[in-house]
């Protein structure tokens, strides 16, 4: 059985990929520059454009913080890997429903973007990369959230659609573990996830992080190495060396599958394996802490970290009452009990409170809006 999953999709099948930057902001660089290597990756090693969709907010070529216009890297130094992406959802494009719809090959359900979808069949192999925010349960767009639930429907539609042979996710943010929980491992996906997502490579003049942990060890694996030769589950080792809590989901026997097999085309010819001085120093740091760590380098501003503390705990407060709680609220995680609850209760707070979409948060002292909570 091994045996068979070894092989390269190597009969009729194509090979399709669709990547997602869910988050928009200078202070989220590394989500959009991930994405954009990934691309350079997959286009490199023989997937044309035509069978791959691309959903990134693209504000970072021509943000007036970038002191290199029309340059994005994703390491210390690195290559432009903005240069030929494609743009096929951008802006306000970048929605969980246009997410759903291109899995699904709906064309018709999307709304603006270019209106590419997966056209892959029964033969077809799709890998799927997602770098975004994360809590619980959901990953962060631009403006919206997509939920576990509701990408669990998508991936089972897919499965008895017959729209894939077989399926691959790699996805990085934080708590992306708990978007394949409940993953069933005999309808051939096979995923890994960073479960807790650290931004790298802090850039001194672009002053923000070039990219996350996760991502750039799979993808500077994939550049490093012969990805005919290459296994996913070689590939995971390395990043799981390197990266905390990496977890895998599904059908792990796709593992033994080579990396050429989602990541490439079966009749090109492998991309010659580059070479890339290691980053001594990649200064990990997780990544609800980003927004922060920029601020506290750019300006130092303690009090403003202080008082931003200072309000989470006044949110806690007003939801409890009771002082006593706010230890346990702040630091501990809760099972979600009551999905559409839960899904109510985050958009109240993104609101309300703090949105995870702006470094800023948007809470006066007295807010009357609070008392809804």
């Amino acid at each position: 059985k091994i045996m068979c999953v070894s092989i390269i999709n190597s009969g009729n099948g194509k090979n399709w990929v669709v990547i997602v930057a869910g988050s928009k902001g200078w202070h989220n660089y590394r989500h959009q520059a991930d994405a954009c290597h990934a691309y350079q990756i997959v286009h490199k090693n023989g997937i044309p454009d035509e069978q791959i969709v691309v959903m990134m907010y693209d504000d970072l070529a021509t943000n007036e913080q970038n002191l290199t216009p029309g340059v994005v890297i994703n390491r210390p130094n690195g290559t432009n890997v903005y240069k030929g992406v494609p743009k096929d959802y951008t802006r306000n494009a970048v929605t969980p429903d246009n997410f759903l719809a291109v899995l699904k090959g709906d064309s018709a359900s999307t709304k603006q973007g270019s209106g590419k979808v997966l056209k892959s069949g029964p033969n077809d192999h799709v890998f799927v990369y997602i770098s975004a925010r994360g809590a619980p349960g959901l990953l962060a767009f631009p403006n919206d959230e997509l939920y576990a639930d509701d990408l669990l429907d998508v991936i089972i539609y897919m499965h008895k659609n017959k729209t894939y042979k077989k399926m691959v996710f790699y996805i990085d943010a934080c708590d992306s573990g708990s978007m394949m929980t409940k993953l069933p491992d005999d309808i051939n996906v096979y995923a890994t996830t960073a479960t807790n997502s650290y931004a790298c490579y802090y850039d001194e003049k672009r002053k923000t992080y070039l990219g996350d942990w996760y991502s750039v060890n799979w993808m500077e694996n994939s550049d490093v190495e012969d990805l005919s030769k290459e296994t996913l589950m070689r590939q995971f080792k390395v990043v799981q060396s390197q990266t905390r809590h990496v977890m895998q989901f599904g059908n792990k026997t796709l593992a033994n599958m080579k990396v050429k097999a989602f990541q490439g085309n079966a009749n090109a010819r492998p991309a010659p394996p580059m070479t890339l001085q290691p980053v001594l120093e990649p200064g990990l740091i997780p990544s609800p802490d980003v927004p922060m760590a920029i601020l506290n380098r750019t300006y130092s501003s303690a009090v403003g970290i202080e008082q931003l503390k200072q309000k989470m705990q006044k949110v806690v407060q007003c939801v409890t009452g009771d002082n006593r709680e706010n230890p346990k609220i702040l630091s501990v995680k809760m099972d979600r009990l009551q999905q559409q609850c839960y899904k109510d209760a985050v958009s109240h707070y993104k609101k309300h409170c703090f949105s995870w979409f702006f470094p800023e948060v948007r809470l006066p002292s007295s807010d009357p809006a609070l008392t809804q909570l």
